[in-house]
């Protein structure tokens, strides 16, 4: 295990261990005097605060645990991609289109010849095309993948098409006895459909003074590219969630498809409601599910104990490579667009998000720069979009915790 990561998590360990004595101390505290003393709570802040700074490393060892599940997927698709003529890129090739992508970066289209344009344009006639070598969209991709936290744990597919169709069985048949020589008939009732999950359009359009690209001390046009990437994610990000499947994803929580655990009180959230929502799934999807919710919840789930007294948040063991923590014996990832615990809310989903969510990427990122339109103004005009699709495929493998009105 990289030095870096058992540091932090033996750390981790040690604050969640001096977490367990103050909390202790501050229930004793309320039980006995009827509130906390301030200065326990105080030192109690400070100790989560330490938690959360860990949890960055946590939340890697997260993602890596659920890479590495689909990188046998992964493997079969690039050794697909190596067969086909057409996928074979010689190293030459690449390292003349970084070294075009670097020269249009400095000079415009002004300075690229035509073999330099051939081997950055991507895109039709119609578009006027867009200007990125392979590598670079690779890069932003990337970095997609860091700030969006349900892409960590969800089945991501790439299409060529604006849409997808998915198989998806809607009821099955059931076996039947018989005797020795007996009559057979067939067993109704399996049937299935084509789940279509299509793919939107996100966008951004930012128009940047022409002096501030050529005076900046830094690479103005990189930022951008950064930017465009991290507001994509965001917005993709809220969307796999909650989003209404106009013009955008679907998100999880959306509506009623993904089945529903009621929580025991409003603005609270007990162990008794998480080990519901746990025993509410199917048994075939507990191996591979996750719990998922934003911080603040976090921050509640780690004072919760069981019955015998035992927290039921606990530490990855720095002793083995890539164990993150855990509650309850399952791993968990932090989304920001879950909602808080509150009334009618739904704070916590918990499932099996590889089989049971689907994200589409048909662009990952393309930015085209107009130099032209903006030029009275003194400025050029960045356009980026992006399109990706995302729809809930396998309901039953997923639940979220549904808080009651006040």
């Amino acid at each position: 295990m990289d030095d870096q990561v058992k540091t932090a998590v033996d750390a981790m360990a040690s604050a969640f261990e001096e977490f367990k004595s103050v909390n202790d101390a501050r229930l004793a505290e309320i039980e006995k005097k009827g509130s906390a003393d301030p200065v326990t709570e105080e030192k109690l802040a400070k100790i989560e605060a330490d938690l959360d700074r860990f949890e960055t490393v946590n939340q890697k060892l997260v993602s890596a645990e659920a890479k590495s599940e689909q990188m046998s997927e992964a493997l079969a698709n690039i050794e697909t991609m190596l067969k086909r003529p057409t996928a074979q890129v010689k190293h030459d090739d690449v390292d003349f289109a970084v070294k075009a992508w670097d020269k249009w970066l400095r000079k415009g289209d002004q300075g690229l010849d035509e073999m330099e344009t051939k081997a950055l344009t991507v895109g039709t006639a119609a578009t006027a095309g867009n200007l990125a070598p392979a590598e670079y969209v690779n890069e932003i991709i990337k970095i997609i993948e860091e700030f969006s936290p349900v892409r960590s744990v969800a089945r991501v597919r790439q299409t060529t098409n604006k849409e997808i169709e998915v198989p998806q069985k809607t009821a099955n048949f059931a076996a039947a006895w018989t005797a020795e020589g007996g009559s057979r008939t067939e067993t109704t009732g399996y049937t299935t459909s084509l789940n279509t999950i299509p793919t939107h359009e996100l966008y951004a359009l930012v128009d940047i003074s022409s002096q501030l690209l050529e005076d900046s001390a830094f690479d103005m046009e990189a930022e951008m590219n950064l930017e465009f990437a991290e507001q994509f994610a965001k917005a993709e990000g809220n969307a796999f969630i909650s989003g209404n499947g106009t013009n955008k994803p679907t998100g999880i929580t959306n509506g009623s498809t993904v089945g529903s655990t009621a929580a025991a009180a409003a603005a609270t959230i007990a162990t008794d409601d998480l080990i519901n929502l746990m025993h509410d799934i199917k048994t075939p999807y507990m191996s591979g599910a996750t719990f998922m919710f934003n911080r603040q919840t976090l921050g509640e789930i780690r004072k919760l104990k069981d019955t015998a007294g035992q927290y039921i948040f606990q530490t990855g063991f720095s002793g083995q490579a890539g164990v993150p923590n855990s509650i309850l014996g399952s791993p968990y990832v932090e989304a920001p667009d879950v909602a808080d615990i509150a009334a009618d809310a739904k704070s916590v989903i918990y499932g099996d998000f590889r089989r049971g969510y689907m994200i589409v990427d048909r662009v990952a990122l393309s930015v085209l720069r107009d130099p032209y339109s903006q030029a009275s103004s003194g400025n050029v005009r960045y356009i980026a979009r992006r399109r990706v699709g995302g729809e809930v495929v396998l309901a039953e493998a997923m639940r979220v915790l549904t808080h009651p009105s006040a």
